[in-house]
């Protein structure tokens, strides 16, 4: 099981095929991904990477994280995340994970929290038919209509489809296959649409219910900050 990398989602864009046909990708955008601490399972019972990605200024993050950055030897980080892996997955603390991470025809899945749009009805939030638009029926065309079963059950069952808030939700899009990588721009190009706003933070890694590339690196593709040559992910990693 290999990590997974914090991305920033910049926007939406094309790519051409060698066909000439189009591909709609959404770009997303390493910003300094760093492995910031080790979860054991001596000291904290499982075992994961924590990943920080973005600068954050160092008056805006407490004391007590600034003490733990500077442990890690890494800058003070706007978003932190914690990624699930096995022994061989460990990556070294400090070190930055790379766009070619991840494979151009691979699959990932891809966590983000959906735009929110507030208040919605029937039809906007649960794509209800809404009534009729004749036969009596006058000013209530959206409406949802009857929610409960006259005197049996005579009443609103709990978690009824109804009208309420809509969005800003964690949602995990799957399967999503990775169309290209840039290595020196720190991008990823994502085939369709992934949750989330421009600028929003998300979690990119291998997809769960499609299986691995053959020459996927284990653990994973990186560098170490401060050195000129790149790190050797493991000895059996494969050049992308």
């Amino acid at each position: 099981m290999r990590s997974g990398v914090i991305a920033q989602k910049l926007g939406m864009t094309r790519v051409f095929t060698e066909g000439g046909d189009h591909v709609p990708v959404t770009v997303l955008r390493l910003d300094g991904c760093q492995v910031v601490a080790h979860r054991t399972v001596e000291r904290d019972g499982y075992v994961a990477l924590q990943l920080g990605s973005g600068k954050a200024k160092p008056k805006n993050v407490s004391k007590a994280e600034r003490e733990r950055f500077a442990i890690a030897k890494v800058e003070p980080r706007m978003k932190l995340a914690e990624f699930r892996v096995d022994d061989a997955g460990m990556i070294p603390v400090g070190a930055e994970i790379t766009a070619d991470h991840f494979l151009p025809g691979q699959f990932v899945d891809v966590t983000g929290t959906t735009i929110g749009k507030g208040f919605a009805g029937g039809m906007k939030r649960w794509n209800f038919g809404g009534l009729r638009a004749t036969h009596g029926v006058s000013v209530s065309h959206r409406s949802i209509g009857s929610t409960g079963g006259r005197q049996d059950p005579g009443k609103t069952f709990k978690n009824k489809k109804m009208p309420g808030h809509l969005g800003a939700e964690r949602v995990t899009t799957l399967n999503l296959k990775v169309v290209r990588t840039d290595v020196e721009r720190g991008l990823i190009l994502v085939e369709g649409a992934v949750p989330g706003t421009k600028g929003a933070w998300i979690t990119v890694r291998d997809a769960i219910k499609k299986p691995a590339p053959k020459d996927l690196p284990v653990p994973g593709k990186f560098r170490l900050v401060g050195d000129v040559a790149e790190a050797p992910a493991s000895p059996e990693t494969t050049e992308a």
